[in-house]
Order: structure tokens, then C-alpha cells, then sequence
């Protein structure tokens, strides 16, 4: 899908302009190639500079309530310094490497409810102009999908996914807002959790995994939230069990919780819980911070884990068409704010 657009901000006459981007989705880390073409209006212009932007709709807790809007989390300026004759077109060709945080927008081809664009802007004559948005996808790396993965063969089922504005403290997070990829219990973790949500910090040494869990309260434990914080290295994706491991992951944390709710002691869990006796507790921490000053979310984890092959298709986790609609929906809303002018022509080409 591209669009063009008339640079309203320039005027009737103004040059338009056209961003292409490579086909398939970037991951996390990755280059996005394309080109950005500009076609002249009814006068020569100088353009200054060809600049894109990668956006992202990001949700914020306020102290009023919930608000969406549009964060800017890489700027690259990818040419100018020419000029535009009359009526010319001229093409710009780039590649921009995305940061390692960018949220994943698709998994095994099915889109996340999550949306991301990339915004050309245009500096002509000392004026600036927004003038194409194109939505921006993103595959997981292995070791995100290894996770994934895992988590589908355990039975986890794909809820939803949103970007959440502000910090996970103890984690090396360099991006304004986190990723949450929330998740449906099997049987097995439903006594005890309500959901898992995950959340992917990838860098270019390895990727930490925090993993949250949203628990049910009972007759003797209270509810609550518990946060469990993972490093992985890219390079173990080929090397350990990774349904094993996450499954571990995952009962470490609900028996953490479930000992620390209970004010007992790990050996002395709610009756009737499937899981091992031993100490649940590790050396990670995670702590998230809505950027308002308001924090919540505590956990403990294990260690470093290690990687598997991945079997492709096996056993993924279910993203059907509400995860596309909300992604298409959401896209247009972002459209509306932040990609070019209202006075300006929109046409699909």
C-alpha cells in the first residue's frame, strides 16, 4: 500500500512526493530499504532535506485515564541538497537500519494489533511537510518466535497486543514505550492466572524476555501482578529446549507469586498446584513505570535460557482476523494524525 501526497504546507504546485518500500517485513535490528520519489509541481523547488520517520500508536496511563497517540522513535535523514525543476522527478534510494526495540507487527504472516508506520517529511524553502505514511511491517527475530513458539505448544492462545508508553526499570530498554503481547492460559496455569503478557527487549548482544502474569485472587491468596525478567543470546536459538525452558519460566512465576501472596514460604503453595517443589526465585528483576512517575509490576527470574531449532508452523499461537482488523483500524487513525496535511490530496497508487 503507498500513498501520495500532495504537500499542502508548499501550496497549490508543490512537489509530491511517493515512498516505496522493500517488499516483506524488517526485523528488530534489520535494514529498510526502499525509495522515495519526488515529482515536481509548477515551479522549481530546492529540497533541503528528505527525511523518514518510524512512528508508532502508543498508549499512555494519565492520571484523567488512557490516551493514545503517535511517537516518533527514529529519525533519519536519508538526502536533499538539490533541486526540484518543474515538473521533474527525482528519486531518492535508502537504507535505514530500524532500532533493535521495534515492536513485532506479525507472526507466521498474521498481523498483531499493533501499528507502525514510516513518515517522509520534506524540507523545502524552510518549510516542512509531512507528506507520506506508509504502514511499516516487522517479523520477529528467532529468538522472539522461539519464545512464541514455546508459548503456543504450552497451549497459550494470542489475545492482543498494544505499545505501551513508558520504562520496565532493571531492563536495558532504550525506546520511549515496551511492547506487550498478551496471552490466553491453558487449563494447566487457568486455576491461577488470568493472562502472561510478554515483552521483547532485543539488542544487538541478545534479547531480555519479561514475562508478566496477571493472577486470579482466592479463598486464601489475593490477585495481583508479578514480573519475571530472561536474557537470551541470539546465538542460542539452535541449542536448548525451548518449550522446556519457558514452561520453567512460567512456573517460576506463579509459584512466586503464589508464595508471595500467600506470605509462605515457596515449599508451602496453594493445594492442589501442579507444579514441582524448589525455589522459584532468580536474580532478575523488573519493575514498569508508565513515564508519569507511577510504577507497578514486581518479579524475580531465573538465569539465562538457551534456544531450539523452530520447527516452521509448529504449533504457533492463534492470530486470526480480529488481530488484522484492529491493525488495519488502528493504521487509519494514524493516518488521520500524523501523516501529512488535511488540505492535501490522498490517492492510492
Amino acid at each position: 500500500m503507498v500513498f501520495k501526497r500532495l504537500l499542502g504546507s508548499l501550496g497549490v504546485g508543490g512537489p509530491t512526493v511517493d515512498t516505496v518500500l522493500d517488499g516483506g517485513p524488517v526485523v528488530p535490528g534489520g535494514t529498510l530499504s526502499g525509495q522515495v520519489h519526488l515529482e515536481g509541481g509548477g515551479a522549481d523547488f530546492d529540497i533541503e532535506h528528505v527525511t523518514l520517520e518510524l512512528v508508532a500508536r502508543v498508549e499512555a496511563e494519565l492520571q484523567e485515564g488512557e490516551a493514545e497517540g503517535v511517537v516518533v522513535f527514529e529519525r533519519v535523514a536519508v538526502g536533499g541538497g538539490f533541486r526540484l525543476a518543474e515538473g521533474a522527478r527525482h528519486s531518492v534510494p535508502f537504507t535505514v537500519r530500524v532500532p533493535w526495540e521495534t515492536p513485532v507487527t506479525e507472526l507466521h504472516g498474521q498481523p498483531l494489533d499493533v501499528a507502525l508506520g514510516v513518515r517522509t517529511e520534506l524540507a523545502v524553502a524552510g518549510a516542512r511537510d509531512k507528506g507520506d505514511l506508509d504502514p511499516l511491517r516487522v517479523g520477529p527475530l528467532p529468538v522472539q518466535e522461539a519464545v512464541l513458539e514455546a508459548l503456543g505448544r504450552l497451549g497459550f492462545g494470542f489475545t492482543s497486543a498494544d505499545l505501551e508508553y513508558g520504562h520496565i526499570h532493571g531492563t536495558g530498554q532504550q525506546l520511549p514505550f515496551y511492547q506487550e503481547i498478551e496471552l490466553a492460559p491453558p487449563p494447566a496455569y487457568a486455576y491461577a492466572v488470568n493472562e502472561i503478557e510478554v515483552t521483547f527487549l532485543a539488542s544487538p548482544g541478545g534479547v531480555e524476555i519479561v514475562l508478566e502474569a496477571d493472577k486470579r485472587g482466592g479463598l486464601f491468596t489475593g490477585g495481583g501482578d508479578s514480573a519475571g525478567r530472561h536474557a537470551v543470546g541470539h546465538e542460542s536459538v539452535g541449542h536448548t529446549d525451548w518449550t522446556g525452558e519457558v514452561d520453567a519460566w512460567i512456573r517460576q512465576l506463579v509459584e512466586h507469586h503464589a508464595a508471595r501472596a500467600a506470605h509462605l514460604p515457596p515449599q508451602q503453595r496453594h493445594p492442589g498446584s501442579p507444579f514441582p517443589q524448589g525455589d522459584p526465585y532468580g536474580g532478575g528483576y523488573a519493575h514498569k513505570d508508565d513515564g508519569h512517575g507511577h510504577g507497578d509490576h514486581h518479579g524475580h527470574s531465573s538465569g539465562p535460557g538457551m534456544g531450539t531449532v523452530i520447527a516452521a508452523g509448529a504449533a504457533g499461537l492463534a492470530v486470526g482476523a480480529v488481530g488484522g482488523y484492529v491493525a488495519g483500524e488502528v493504521m487509519e487513525e494514524i493516518f488521520d494524525d500524523g501523516g501529512g496535511n488535511e488540505e492535501g490530496e490522498e490517492e492510492e497508487s
